[in-house]
């Protein structure tokens, strides 16, 4: 199959996980140029990487070779670096969340479709070996119908560890934008769209000091909920309880439970690839770990970048798309929204569950 040429616009941490998957592991993929606003980031990725052109994200666009653009730029450029791709004629997949607001994620649905094109976004990591598995364990009815889950993101925030941790405390930041697309995508992975939400969130600490380098003693005003707790009405009727805090100094909960109608399934970490899998029968009073039956059970950010380029090269859909990241996106605000107004929020948006992964996959594919 004829390979999709990949131009990168951002070029800072994550980027180095996605250039090692789209040059080493994924066949298809063909890293042609990378972009960063400090051209120093990029040359350091072309250099490390052996990517042919360095350019800037005007030249990248205007290449006409790139046919997806990989938009790792910071939440607050996805919007604008998204739509002019698609301005440009390019495919686009952006880091989460698929934008800030929901009119930014609309414009980029509604651009992507009427001209023809591909969009969609992170995470991927519901397509790896550990979630792959709990899809299939689910399918197979190894749990029954699913009837209600649970979901716990839980830590301090960034301050104490990250070079630069001030973005988490602000618009388009927070535990819910930061960390809820893995866990939620997840969650409509293995039970399905959502079609209401309540939410109840608030700012615990207004203001937190940085006690990281190099940036330590520096103080950050905090403008988003930094505890969020949610309840998920989903289209079967299951109901889901989330919770993501940056105020929690430690706990002891699952990543993800899901509770069906024949038994429980525990779920590995959501921001991973791999994990651990284990089933409790309603016949069995203990839990048993499953196998992976799925690969790509290592650090495989940028699949869902393949998954893309098999989707242009073939016409089929692809997983990470448009629907589900926006879907994503509607959630988040509504948690937000229900908590400021005391009210249920129904979801103006909805999707597809994404379709499983084949097994037995051979490791840099992903159609049989």
């Amino acid at each position: 199959m004829r390979k999709v040429k990949v131009g990168i616009v951002g070029c800072g941490v994550i980027s180095g996980i996605y250039l090692k998957n789209c040059t080493q592991v994924f066949d298809i993929l063909e890293v042609k140029a990378v972009a960063d606003i400090i051209r120093e980031k990029a040359e350091k990725r072309a250099e490390e990487f052996n990517i042919q052109h360095v350019y800037t994200t005007e030249e990248l666009l205007a290449d006409p070779e790139i046919e997806i653009v990989l938009n790792l730029t910071n939440p607050q450029a996805h919007a604008e670096v998204c739509l002019a791709a698609l301005e440009a004629g390019k495919h686009v997949y952006v880091e989460k969340p698929f934008a800030v607001t929901r009119e930014d994620g609309l414009k980029i649905k509604e651009l992507a479709a009427s001209k023809g094109l591909l969009a969609g976004g992170a995470p991927d990591t519901f397509l790896g070996g550990g979630i792959q598995t709990c899809r299939k364990l689910i399918d197979d009815g190894w749990i029954g119908k699913p009837i209600a889950a649970t979901a716990f993101m839980t830590n301090h925030g960034h301050e104490s560890w990250h070079p630069d941790p001030e973005f988490y405390y602000k618009v388009g930041g927070g535990p819910m934008f930061d960390m809820g697309p893995y866990y939620l995508t997840a969650l409509i992975n293995l039970i399905g769209p959502v079609e209401s939400v309540m939410g109840s969130a608030k700012i615990t600490f207004p203001e937190r000091t940085i006690t990281s380098e190099p940036k330590y003693g520096e103080k950050i005003s905090v403008e988003v909920p930094t505890h969020v707790a949610g309840l998920l009405n989903f289209k079967n009727g299951a109901v889901g309880t989330i919770i993501t805090s940056f105020d929690v100094w430690g706990a002891n909960l699952p990543f993800i439970e899901i509770y069906g109608t024949e038994g429980s399934l525990s779920v590995p970490d959501p921001n991973t690839f791999g994990g651990k899998v284990a089933v409790l029968r309603k016949e069995s009073k203990e839990w048993k770990e499953v196998p992976l039956t799925h690969g790509y059970a290592e650090n495989s950010r940028g699949i869902g970048v393949a998954d893309m380029a098999y989707a242009i090269r073939t016409g089929r859909k692809h997983r990470a798309n448009s629907d589900l990241t926006y879907h994503v996106l509607d959630i988040m605000h509504g948690f937000h929204d229900s908590s400021n107004s005391d009210a249920l929020y129904k979801l103006q948006s909805t999707c597809e569950r994404p379709q499983a992964l084949p097994m037995g996959l051979e490791k840099g594919y992903l159609d049989e």
